[in-house]
């Protein structure tokens, strides 16, 4: 090693040296002088995370600074790596819910109706799937939507000091959170969409909780609209804050409310409705700043949008009570005849009556279903669904097996994160926060 000041001059320690260091190993010599003539001014590198608080779980961004400026971010992932696609293929078909379930741990319903989605695709069922079994995924889909956009909205507003934001928002997230529990008998990681429809339909007193629920909502979305549409010091932060116009996000993929946020009202339930979306009346709210302040408005205007549908679908609900909630294939249907008992959620006393007392034939049926699971014809598909923060889609591969051959997700939050170095590269250190918190990453789902 050799140590040179700027000049070139070799100062022989660098106890003796004036000015800037450099360690030079390898190289021409000459490249090496000419290189150092040529060096832009210095710039430190800080790394953001990946245990800082407001890397939205453990991102880290290595950011290249002058000053206060940012000239250069990269992410980097895979602190949080749980081997969820590959712990798919060694699990059955109906398994695997419990595990997509826990990969964008606020958008769990979403994960789990996109893959089961796929697998219906591969089994060709999708035309068999009961109504009722559709308007229970819709619902809590959209549930599901307003409590990741609350936290969206509530841990974005904590990092930029706007604290009433954050008790409001998970104020209103544990509200959400306890349909969830009333309904799935958990708040998060529920498993409760199946291959074929659901795990168990609604818990009597379901549609007037809901319903209740929904008149709550309404009284205080309006709140968040008090504290930040006009606020100057929240405008401030988020105007032209995490700039990403429509021509790039075309470029890098980008889908859903950062998408939405450049003008372009793309929504995959209007594109290529799934579940019975086309049925159901909504808007595609957008904006046209393509940058932090829009990507808020969308998400709040979206919330209102969810609540339509929330309503639209507890009217389908009371229409189809009575109605099967799993397909009526029983080489496919999985748990059978789920029914609430003196113990709680269980199977059906009748279903268990007739497996271990009535029909030896039947009880070897539903221990191979249940241990071995069903076989998915050889091939592979593609599904998508509009998650929170874009497009979430599975593209599963089966070799005639009862348990995938592959399992990989197109996690918008991994898709998303692209953005970082063109929202953020010429602006502000603290903007870095804000531009982060716009594009709403959840680290499980970027989990490669």
């Amino acid at each position: 090693m050799t140590v040179i000041d700027e000049t070139g001059e070799d100062v022989g320690g660098a106890a003796e040296a004036e000015g800037r260091i450099f360690n030079v190993s390898g190289g021409d010599w000459d490249d090496i002088i000419s290189g150092l003539a040529e060096s832009p001014e210095e710039r430190i590198v800080v790394n953001m995370g990946p245990q800082h608080p407001s890397t939205h779980g453990v991102l880290r961004v290595i950011l290249e600074i002058d000053g206060e400026t940012v000239t250069e971010a990269r992410c980097g992932i895979g602190y949080l790596h749980t081997g969820i696609e590959k712990n798919t293929e060694f699990r059955s078909w109906v398994q695997g819910t419990t595990f997509v379930t826990r990969m964008d741990y606020l958008t769990p319903f979403f994960n789990e109706t996109a893959y089961c989605l796929a697998v219906e695709k591969a089994l060709d069922i999708e035309d068999r799937i009961p109504e009722r079994a559709n308007v229970i995924r819709v619902l809590m889909m959209e549930l599901n939507r307003i409590s990741s956009h609350l936290v969206c909205l509530a841990t974005g507003g904590m990092e930029m000091g706007a604290l009433t934001m954050m008790t409001a928002g998970f104020r209103e997230r544990e509200e959400t959170l306890d349909l969830f529990e009333f309904v799935t008998g958990l708040r998060m990681n529920h498993a409760y969409v199946r291959p074929g429809g659901v795990a168990q339909d609604l818990p009597p007193g379901a549609v007037d909780k809901i319903g209740s629920y929904v008149k709550l909502m309404r009284k205080r979305f309006p709140d968040y609209a008090k504290l930040c549409n006009e606020n100057p010091i929240f405008r401030g932060r988020t105007e032209g804050v995490g700039y990403l116009d429509l021509a790039g996000c075309m470029a890098l993929g980008i889908t859903g409310p950062v998408l939405r946020s450049a003008g372009l009202p793309h929504d995959l339930r209007k594109s290529e409705p799934y579940c019975g979306y086309e049925t159901y009346e909504f808007d595609v709210p957008t904006w046209d700043t393509a940058d932090s302040y829009g990507r808020y408005r969308v998400r709040l205007a979206e919330m209102y949008e969810s609540l339509r549908i929330v309503e639209q679908c507890l009217d389908r609900i009371q229409r189809t009570q009575g109605q099967p909630v799993m397909v009526e294939d029983r080489k496919i249907a999985w748990p059978a005849q789920l029914a609430l008992g003196s113990d709680g959620m269980g199977n059906s006393l009748d279903h268990i009556r007739h497996i271990m007392g009535d029909s030896m034939e039947a009880l070897i049926h539903h221990f191979k279903l249940v241990t071995e699971g069903f076989h998915v014809p050889p091939g592979q598909v593609y599904a998508a669904v509009e998650s929170p923060k874009g497009e979430l889609g599975v593209h599963i591969v089966s070799d005639g097996g009862t348990r995938p051959y592959r399992v990989h997700f197109r996690d918008p939050s991994f898709t998303n994160l692209q953005a970082t170095a063109a929202m953020c590269e010429g602006g502000q250190l603290a903007d870095v926060i804000v531009a982060i918190a716009s594009i709403d990453p959840v680290m499980g789902g970027v989990d490669r």
